[in-house]
């Protein structure tokens, strides 16, 4: 029989009372953040398990050059711009795709990257620019769409490349040393293509437990658990208890379509700064789809919002409530920040669950200050 959420809360109680320290851990998604808070399990948490939100919310992370960038390209006369809903709001430092489209650029939101295709073929006078953003669970479709692009020689589409991978990410916080982490709660969506066994670098490096979960209340809880009896016995190794969903290997065919379009590249993270080999970059053979090659942009440099703290945010340095601009001048239908504008943000799902969440609303069992 399945464990329910309250045997798991008592049984991480117990394993809490066996430790003398307070134990700091990542979820690293931004739907494990959203799930945690939608489902108030941290108001079950013992006082010494302290839940960090990490670098999970693809829209979070995308650096305000690449922003800055799509709206300067959305503004030609002979582009329509495809992209996520979430991008639509991110500001920029001209703006945002939503207000740029107000001015009268054409801006679409589609609901996979084969909508970019289906924009190519039925406007073959325009250009197509598809905004390619998040980590190893969207970068297969982007290839896939570059693939199928190439083979029915489609000639007017184009992405502006800003993939994310999750592992040189974790590896780079680690290495910052800035925010105490005992283990990482790791993304059951992005398991699901790179593997359980993509994490061993994390736990032979750095010794640091992982536990992939899926987004349901139990499947979370039971994650905390497998990760509170590795720290409570000093132990270190990659767990899977998403095994309905993710094998330790991923899939590989989705691991293969990346690798035939994209190459590990350099990678620019909002306030974070550049994480070596944290991003994809186009092969030789796919850079005529580059949007910013073929339409001769430079990348700027980044202007992020004055006051707004999201990059330490995304790091687990700060709570959104530590942030002046929070739940004031910042908010869902006035956000200042990417993380208060995608539905996968720690700042929005502050904002939307903290009266039903009194400790994350204080501070107790939220991110480190």
């Amino acid at each position: 029989m399945a464990e329910t959420v309250r045997q798991l809360a008592e049984e991480l109680h117990a394993l809490a009372r066996t430790l003398n320290r307070r134990a700091q851990v990542m979820e690293v998604c931004g739907t494990h953040t959203v799930s945690i808070f939608r489902n108030g399990l941290r108001s079950l948490l013992p006082e010494n398990v302290n839940l960090i939100s990490g670098p999970g919310c693809p829209v979070c992370v995308t650096a305000q050059r690449h922003i800055d960038a799509a709206i300067r390209l959305a503004g030609r006369k002979d582009v329509i711009l495809a992209t996520y809903g979430d991008m639509m709001r991110v500001p920029g430092a001209l703006g945002s795709l939503e207000q740029q489209r107000a001015r009268g650029a054409d801006v679409r939101v589609v609901y996979s990257a084969r909508g970019a295709i289906e924009l190519a073929e039925a406007h073959p006078n325009h250009a197509i620019i598809f905004i390619a953003v998040g980590f190893e669970t969207t970068a297969p479709a982007t290839a896939a769409m570059l693939l199928e692009a190439e083979q029915r020689d489609v000639k007017n589409l184009y992405i502006v490349e800003a993939h994310k991978l999750v592992i040189p990410a974790m590896l780079a916080l680690l290495a910052g040393g800035d925010v105490p982490i005992d283990g990482f709660l790791c993304p059951g969506h992005v398991s699901i293509v790179i593997g359980a066994n993509a994490y061993e670098p994390i736990v032979t490096r750095h010794h640091k437990p992982c536990v992939v979960a899926g987004f349901e209340p139990p499947n979370i809880m039971r994650g905390l658990v497998h990760l509170l009896r590795q720290i409570a016995a000093g132990e270190a190794k990659s767990e899977n208890v998403y095994g309905v969903a993710v094998s330790a290997e991923g899939n590989r065919v989705a691991q293969a379509t990346i690798d035939r379009v994209f190459v590990p590249a350099d990678a620019a993270w909002r306030a974070i700064g550049v994480i070596p080999g944290s991003g994809l970059a186009l092969r030789p053979a796919f850079e005529r789809f580059d949007a910013l090659r073929h339409f001769e942009i430079e990348l700027g440099e980044d202007q992020d919002p004055p006051g707004c703290r999201c990059g330490e945010v995304i790091q687990g340095k700060v709570t959104p409530a530590a942030c002046a601009l929070f739940a004031t001048r910042c908010t869902p239908t006035d956000p200042v920040g990417p993380c208060m504008v995608s539905s996968e943000g720690t700042c929005a799902a502050w904002y939307k669950y903290r009266p039903a969440d009194a400790r994350a609303a204080t501070g107790k069992g939220g991110n480190a200050t």
